[in-house]
């Protein structure tokens, strides 16, 4: 690499270091500045925005590019770098200058990455920041394995997974990447070769995705094990829950060798694995999770618009990521979740404690990410002094948690730390107005360490010390007049005159005549000059100890610290609900195991909070396994179907999460996985069209759906022709009705008229319309879900609404009473097609959509009977003749 240049010793070292670090951009710290060379400064100045320059060269071709930026201003720069994607290794002086022999010996002691980084300015303060590591294997001849294993370095958080798929389907790996969203996966050099459909895949799912290639030795099942048992120091992983994850170890143990590469610090702060258990969760695939929009819109991705920005009341970063865990992972344990609302209903009840609880974690910073700043070498006294205010609430939370009487609350009590020996070391030891820079001092407290009093004395008080020595020199000489004097030369000495100079001490020594003076100095004056002069610099030094020596004392008890920012995270979360349930009229739904929805009054969460108070329309919604197991819901766009549809689900999902629900009642059945199927929009990223991303998900719940699930389609079979978008409709909506002889709970909406006719021939399909009232040809949403089917679609009243000019509407109502005269098909002829059918209790795939297919059929349609002559009603009966005689021949 440039070994055509004849380089300086220290370019020399840049590219030596940089080798070891090709698939980084390395900033080199030169005194007050990091540098760039080569590649990197060309890039670097283009993403940053900062002037190339050249570091000079005897040649003027081979200049060398470079650009730099200022140390203290690092970590601005290093954000821009990470959110493009780039990965940086910070390279530092590892020796002292003056003691170095030669050019100062560096070394890189971090790697920042978009998935590894402890820096707040990087992060998103309330969403995790994951790395994951991928491990595919074999489980048969038909089915691989994907091994998955996620950590948040900066909160410690490490979980792992196995999911086992068709190699034809990567779309289940997909799910489980998706739903923790890592910013950064590793996979193995020849993962990388040989799964690209995989690494396309994720590309497509999450965008700005960074993918690091990392040597097949180190996924090995044997190393990757042993990697893990001795980080946690344990004989084997079954203590973990995870000792059969095969291909789950090895990518855990692949992820545990990269985070010690990258951060070369302790990783004492990730203290367990845990199995991402999806079986023990209220399932939701990622193409429901955008359709609902929990955690972002489905149109620009923004958090605003979102359920959980509807729901986040929460005071604490440390809340919100865990309210967003929460979303994402509702439970399904009727138990655990009846304990989450009981706590919001006793802090709605009891504002006071709820106000409590609030004000004093509003005061409370990322303790999690603090933490693992700290642990792994990156905090800095700021840090500290966030951590010491925080601790100081923790007695006055404790205090307030005794009086809750709810049973999260109970236990939460009997395990809460106070963390009260940490708080009282912090505030002994660190100083309220520290610098973030652990170089420049003023970070230790006096009265924590003697020798550290007494060089901030010398500092402070180093003149008044000089001239007490002057005085006690005065004292046992007897010399009124001698006086201390300073010079540039001598430093500090004692002067008389020289009518004197012959009764100073023996311990005095001579050092400059004077025509009128002597001057001497003193062992104990040059030893207390020496002691001045080199103050600041072993106070810097000292200072810099001692706070490292605190660090370190912290990391031993971080997992205490972890765990009590846990249970401060629930509370925040349980305060927020009940903040919430106060504000927009929540009410605690009722839990049931017995296979029913009923809500009263339901209203959608999000859309309520952007209408003015009492605008949105509510309603009800009833599903069970007998009587009203698949609504059908017709009605024209704009009137509402899909706010039902989406409410209905999201008020399921809220009260799986231990949250009271926009309704005036609710009572919810175990949901063990909720469906959606809403919109229509083309994947391009993908290359699937409408229809094509409509089938698949469409099929994802035929073939994944249970009779505990919870199945939301919305305008199913559009994204086609019609009569081939009725037949799939039509069809999906039997096999929903009669899957494992059970049903799925289904909502169905529909323009499809047609298929209103289900209803009749199966008492577990409902007719349902949203109301609509018409007065001289203009209509008004009511919004109100009613039983019933609509009579029609009002498509060209809603154009007229949209602003369709008025000669246009006109001429649609012609063309569409045209085509109702001479193609319209009665539902009376579906109908009567389904009784010829035997008329099964539940309905079956029919032919009909072929029936209206021929000659004999376009022309009988084609006729008006009230408007033709007795003659040529002669003529169309000898045509209808005639072609019947025809096709019985073909036959």
């Amino acid at each position: 690499m440039h070994t055509s240049l004849k380089l300086t010793p220290m370019l020399r070292q840049y590219l030596e270091i940089k080798e070891q670090h090709p698939d980084a951009i390395l900033m080199y710290r030169m005194g007050d500045f990091y540098e760039m060379f080569f590649d990197d400064a060309v890039l670097a100045a283009k993403e940053l925005g900062i002037t190339l320059t050249s570091r000079s060269h005897k040649e003027e071709t081979n200049k060398i590019p470079m650009c730099g930026v200022p140390f203290h201003a690092v970590t601005g720069y290093l954000g821009k770098l990470i959110k493009a994607g780039h990965r940086v290794a910070l390279c530092e002086q590892v020796e002292d200058p003056r003691e170095a022999k030669g050019i100062v010996k560096r070394e890189v002691v971090r790697v920042v990455s978009p998935g590894v980084t402890t820096d707040d300015q990087i992060l998103d303060e309330k969403t995790d920041c994951y790395v994951c590591a991928l491990a595919i294997g074999k489980k048969s001849k038909e089915e691989l394995i994907a091994g998955l294993a996620f950590v948040d370095i900066s909160t410690g958080r490490f979980q792992i997974s196995e999911v086992v798929y068709p190699p034809g389907n990567p779309e289940l790996v997909a799910d489980e990447i998706t739903l923790l969203k890592p910013a950064e996966i590793l996979l193995s050099q020849s993962d990388t070769e040989q799964r690209q459909d995989l690494v396309d895949l994720f590309s497509a799912q999450v965008e700005q995705l960074c993918f690091t290639v990392r040597p097949d030795y180190h996924f090995d099942g044997v190393t990757a094990r042993n990697t893990l048992t001795e980080h946690f120091r344990t004989t084997n992983l079954a203590g973990f829950g995870c000792e059969t994850y095969t291909n789950g170890i090895r990518a855990a143990g692949a992820l545990i060798q990269y985070l010690r590469e990258t951060q070369k610090s302790d990783l004492s702060h990730i203290r367990q694995i845990s199995p991402l258990h999806q079986d023990t969760y209220l399932i939701i695939d990622d193409a429901s999770r955008r359709n609902l929009e929990l955690t972002e819109t489905l149109i620009g991705g923004r958090r605003a618009g979102s359920l959980l920005e509807c729901l986040d009341l929460t005071v604490t970063s440390m809340g919100a990521r865990l309210l967003r865990r929460w979303l994402l992972f509702p439970l399904r344990d009727p138990d655990a979740i009846q304990a989450r609302l009981a706590a919001v209903e006793e802090l709605l009840n009891k504002s006071e404690t709820r106000k409590i609880f609030r004000t004093l974690l509003d005061s409370v910073y990322d303790i999690e990410r603090l933490c693992s700043r700290l642990v792994l070498g990156h905090g800095n006294a700021r840090d500290m002094s966030a951590v010491k205010l925080s601790l100081r609430e923790l007695p006055a939370l404790q205090h307030e948690l005794g009086s809750c009487q709810a049973p999260l609350f109970k236990s939460l009590n009997v395990s809460f730390d106070p963390l009260i020996d940490l708080h009282a070391l912090l505030d002994r030891a660190i100083r309220d107005d520290a610098p973030i820079s652990l170089r420049e001092g003023r970070l230790i407290k006096e009265g924590y360490h003697a020798e550290l009093d007494h060089l901030i004395t010398l500092l402070r008080d180093g003149k008044k010390l000089i001239l007490a020595l002057e005085q006690t020199e005065r004292e046992k000489s007897g010399l009124a007049k001698l006086k201390v004097g300073y010079n540039k030369v001598f430093g500090y000495y004692f002067e008389v005159s020289r009518s004197q100079a012959e009764d100073v001490p023996d311990y005095f020594i001579r050092k400059q005549t004077l025509v009128n003076a002597e001057r001497f100095i003193t062992p104990e004056l040059k030893e207390l000059e020496n002691d001045i002069a080199t103050a600041q610099e072993r106070r810097l030094e000292l200072e810099y100890a001692l706070f490292a020596d605190i660090r370190t004392q912290f990391a031993t008890h971080n997992q205490r610290l972890l765990t009590t920012a846990g249970q401060l995270a629930t509370i925040d979360i349980l305060a927020s609900f009940a903040e919430s349930a106060a504000r927009h009229r929540y009410q605690r739904p009722a839990i049931n195991t017995k296979g029913y929805i009923r809500i009263t009054e339901g209203r959608h969460p999000v859309i309520e909070q952007t209408l003015e108070p009492g605008r949105f329309v509510p309603n009800d919604m009833h599903l069970d396994q007998q009587t009203s197991q698949l609504l059908i819901i017709t009605g024209p766009n704009m009137a509402g179907k899909s706010t039902v549809l989406r409410q209905t689900a999201l008020i399921a999902l809220m009260a799986h999460v231990g949250c009271f629900v926009p309704a005036d009642s609710a009572d919810i059945c175990i949901v063990d996985r909720i469906f959606t199927r809403v919109g229509a929009m083309d994947d391009l990223r993908r290359g699937q069209s409408t229809f094509m991303v409509e089938m698949n998900e469409t099929a994802n719940i035929l073939n994944n759906a249970t009779e505990n699930s919870l199945v939301i389609l919305d305008e199913i079979g559009r994204g086609t022709s019609t009569h081939d978008g009725l037949a799939i409709a039509w069809a999906v909506v039997e096999e929903l009705a009669q899957k494992n002889t059970v049903g799925i709970k289904t909502l169905f909406a529909t323009h499809y008229h047609e298929m209103t006719v289900l209803a009749t021939n199966s008492k577990k399909i409902c007719n349902y319309s949203i109301a609509v009232s018409e007065q001289e040809g203009t209509i008004r949403f009511l919004h109100k879900l009613v039983s019933g089917a609509a009579d029609r679609s009002y498509g060209i009243q809603v154009a007229s609404l949209a602003g369709v000019p008025p000669h246009v509407i006109a001429r649609a109502q012609e063309l569409l009473t045209a085509i109702e005269k001479k193609e319209g098909r009665s539902f009376r002829s579906i109908q009567s097609s389904l009784k010829k059918q035997g008329g099964a209790d539940t309905p079956r795939q029919m032919s009909l959509f072929a029936y209206d297919a021929g000659p004999l059929v376009r022309l009988l349609s084609s006729i008006e009977p009230d408007e033709i002559s007795p003659r040529e009603a002669l003529d169309i009966l000898y045509r209808a003749q005639h072609l019947l005689k025809f096709k019985h021949e073909k036959m």
